[in-house]
């Protein structure tokens, strides 16, 4: 494999479960997580003897960092790292709050206290196993998503076979008004659980749009056709009156088909992820086989006006993240599930990238336009799982800047303000963790709030980094009382 050169520097159960929990999550603030590993913890895959040397000798040549080495550009400063503590399951998502950083995990989530970013402190650890654990907050309501088969919705839950008619997977709601005791308010079922979800909050309620889709169609409620997502609304002042309101259907024609109709890339049955624009009362799509844009004017039902494919690169459509005016979407393909080495020359530069889109038109008639590909410019070893993954805006005035998540890739800034030209203006990442393995890590989430770019790496924690560039220099003026990054802000 050919290295470029560095620069060093988820179903059916719902009754008492809630109560049983006596509404108050589990709290650690030391030890191990005593929690049952959900489907998608972090595991060591042999790779070939020659790919192994490979990479041991990219590390001695100097060419990729050493196992576990941090290098970064000369613009991005490394501030704090802490590793995981109490709850030792795969890191997921994050979101923010005053001077709180929330962050996801398999076997539940953490709060920070990041006032000081040098210094980030854990203000509580809360044990609630279910994967993948994706995370939003606003006002005094956390979300979290299960998308593992339980054997209840409490935080005490097992896991157990999807084929189980006791299953159990959809969205759990916590009372964050204390940071230090959250409280465990109501669960919501849905089918095919939650694999994602957004919010599309007004001031009385929350709508949740809950992504989920089936890569295994033998799971009984997800299989075709499951082509919409469920939405739920959440009273601010009930949120034990959570429901379900409405299951749009995204898909009437069934999607994507995928292999082997279009070789390499999934069949559409669900969404993964989907960003709202609040303001814009637009929504952005990715969903496995395809990419689609919505009208969210009425929240509880939003509408498809474009829909877009790219059966030559793309095989699954990830996550979306709209430019600050609204008038680009940046698709994310996330070859491999998160758990290969894709980001080498073999595969190249157009897969298992980001996909930059132009939206053209007014009104219902607008379009999503393809402009380019972006992909991080360095390659990784083929004991690193990298591909595109989360990120967010940099909110620069007169620029598109983005800061993104590629796993053991590390993290990329980049500027796509020319749809046709995007290009890195900086990076931070670790080494290989193993040179004899695959083993899954590396940035899960890297987002921009209020100065600092926060990563919640899948394996080693939780890091601090900030970025020193005249062309970013704008948004530090920027500051947000609440930041989900998948509930797009108008940041002007």
């Amino acid at each position: 494999m050919t290295l470029l050169q560095k620069t060093r520097v988820r179903r059916r159960y719902l009754g008492a479960a809630a109560t049983a929990c006596g509404l108050v999550a589990a709290l650690l603030v030391a030890g191990p997580a005593a929690a049952t590993p959900d489907p998608g913890e972090r595991a060591g895959k042999e790779v070939s003897k020659g790919q192994a040397a490979d990479t041991r000798g990219a590390i001695k040549d100097g060419e990729i960092p050493g196992v576990d080495e941090i290098v970064h550009s000369k613009n991005i400063e490394h501030l704090a790292s802490l590793p995981k503590q109490a709850l030792q399951g795969t890191n997921s998502d994050l979101a923010f709050q005053g001077k709180y950083a929330f962050a996801g995990n398999y076997d539940g989530f953490v709060i920070y206290d990041v006032s000081n970013p040098k210094k980030p402190k854990t203000v509580s650890q809360v044990l609630c196993p279910g994967a993948q654990n994706d995370i939003s907050v606003s006002g005094n309501l956390l979300f979290l998503s299960t998308d593992s088969s339980r054997s209840d919705n409490s935080c005490n839950s097992t896991s157990q076979p999807a084929t189980e008619k006791s299953s159990w997977e959809g969205m759990k709601i916590f009372d964050i008004s204390d940071k230090k005791n959250p409280e465990y308010v109501s669960a919501v079922e849905t089918a095919c659980g939650s694999h994602t979800h957004t919010l599309a909050p007004d001031r009385r309620d929350v709508y949740v749009y809950v992504s989920s889709y089936a890569p295994n169609e033998t799971f009984p409620d997800c299989r075709p056709p499951h082509d919409g997502i469920s939405v739920i609304k959440v009273p601010r002042k009930a949120p034990e009156q959570a429901a379900i309101v409405d299951f749009p259907v995204l898909f009437p024609d069934g999607g994507n088909p995928g292999g082997p109709t279009n070789p390499g890339v999934t069949k559409t049955s669900g969404c993964h992820d989907i960003t709202t624009f609040p303001k814009l009362k637009l929504a952005a799509g990715a969903c496995m086989g395809d990419g689609i844009l919505m009208d969210i004017s009425n929240p509880a039902a939003p509408k498809v006006i474009d829909r877009v494919t790219d059966n030559a690169n793309f095989a699954f459509w990830h996550s979306a993240t709209f430019n600050e005016r609204g008038t680009k979407v940046v698709f994310t393909d996330e070859l491999g599930g998160g758990g290969a080495a894709t980001c080498n020359a073999e595969v190249g530069p157009k897969r298992g990238a980001d996909g930059i889109y132009d939206l053209v038109g007014k009104g219902d008639k607008r379009e999503l336009v393809f402009k380019n590909y972006y992909k991080i410019p360095r390659h990784q070893a083929d004991t690193e799982n990298c591909v595109a993954h989360n990120g967010s805006l940099i909110p620069v005035k007169g620029r598109d800047i983005m800061v993104q998540a590629w796993y053991q890739g590390g993290i990329s800034v980049w500027d796509f303000t020319d749809s046709s030209k995007p290009h890195e203006i900086g990076y931070f990442e670790r080494g290989p963790i193993s040179t004899d393995s695959m083993v899954t890590g590396g940035s899960w989430s890297a987002y921009y709030y209020n100065g600092y770019i926060f990563s919640n790496d899948i394996a080693k924690g939780f890091d601090v980094l900030k970025i020193n560039d005249r062309r970013t220099d704008s948004a530090k003026k920027v500051r947000l009382g609440e930041l989900n990054v998948q509930t797009q802000p108008d940041y002007r």
